[in-house]
């Protein structure tokens, strides 16, 4: 087990949730999309909106691939940090 295991794990235990129904690396990739894409502070807020939609239902892959593909089309004049911050 990793680390990253061992927490989700633990938190799961805690919150008496099912570890094994948490889809870590669709998270981790829509956090990363959406730290790179819009802005960092966007990436947690966002993790914790798509877990109260699939609190409510969402399918996890659908949720996170809809999330993601609205941060890469994410307007870089609506304050996007460019993917490529040597590019400007």
């Amino acid at each position: 087990m990793t680390v990253m295991d061992d927490w989700v794990t633990a938190v799961c235990a805690e919150l008496g949730l099912d570890p094994a129904a948490v889809p870590v690396p669709a998270v981790l990739d829509l956090a990363r999309d959406v730290a790179h894409q819009v802005l960092r502070p966007g990436a947690p807020v966002t993790a914790y909106l798509f877990g109260l939609a699939v609190g409510q239902g969402a399918e996890p892959a659908d949720a996170a691939a809809r999330l993601s593909a609205l941060a890469g089309a994410w307007p870089v004049e609506l304050g996007a940090e460019p993917a490529d911050p040597t590019a400007l």
